[in-house]
């Protein structure tokens, strides 16, 4: 599998981690910073459908912990718009491997994406 894109912030060291095991698994991707390279009206859309709010909001982030309780509130109501006012509570990293969207990092996600390869 080629062309994997890969979005997420440059400082942010899951994304960090998620580059390096991919390179050294011979993955090709390209990296995207979300508050530089992304239309965010486009994306955030398409990966709420893939994975829902509550797979790509983070709840555990500094932003959102330093939101207003009626922000956090709207964030449930317009999960899409919070997120692209705010790409800092989007999860990351989000990989798009063709139709298939994953969100964070683990073994598990480099585990998916070998086997997706495979196929």
């Amino acid at each position: 599998m080629t062309g994997l894109a890969v979005y997420g912030l440059k400082n942010c060291d899951s994304c960090k981690k998620a580059v390096q095991a991919l390179d050294e698994a011979g993955l090709g991707h390209q990296f995207n910073d979300i508050r530089e390279d992304v239309d965010l009206v486009v994306k955030v859309p398409d990966w709420l459908d893939a994975v829902g709010a509550k797979a790509l909001m983070n709840t555990r982030s500094t932003t959102w912990r330093n939101m207003s309780e009626e922000d956090r509130e709207l964030a449930t109501a317009d999960p899409a718009g919070v997120l692209i006012a705010h790409p800092t509570l989007i999860k990351r990293p989000v990989i798009e491997a063709g139709t298939l969207v994953t969100v964070g990092w683990s073994a598990d996600s480099l585990n998916g994406l070998l086997a997706g390869a495979a196929e």
